[in-house]
């Protein structure tokens, strides 16, 4: 699947990585970005958050179309970096924890 973003959010287009299906991913990506990368992603993402969830909301749960997706998981990449952002000074680990890797995600159907 080619991910593009819908024209609403094509100011996106260069965070096009972060759109990505599993929260497996998304961690993953955070974890190998740097501290710059990741305060990139939110400084650009955050202030389209609301019109991305007022545009994913159009569609019945379970029902989003394909060309939907990538905003809908830039979205999910957004909330698995803004408390690395906010917390923990754009830091891509949780700082005082266990290693994440040591945490194996189960693995449902994939957001739609």
């Amino acid at each position: 699947m080619t991910k593009t973003l819908p024209k609403a959010f094509e100011t996106l287009t260069p965070f096009i990585g972060w759109a990505l299906p599993t929260q497996y991913e998304r961690q993953r990506k955070r974890v190998q970005s740097s501290t710059g990368e990741i305060r990139a992603f939110y400084d650009a993402a955050l202030p389209l958050l609301p019109k991305i969830l007022a545009y994913v909301d159009q569609y019945p749960l379970g029902q989003l179309p394909e060309e939907a997706r990538p905003a809908f998981w830039l979205a999910l990449s957004l909330a698995e970096v803004a408390p690395h952002v906010e917390l923990y000074k754009g830091d891509p680990l949780v700082p005082f924890s266990f290693d994440e890797a040591r945490f194996i995600a189960e693995h449902g159907r994939e957001a739609a």
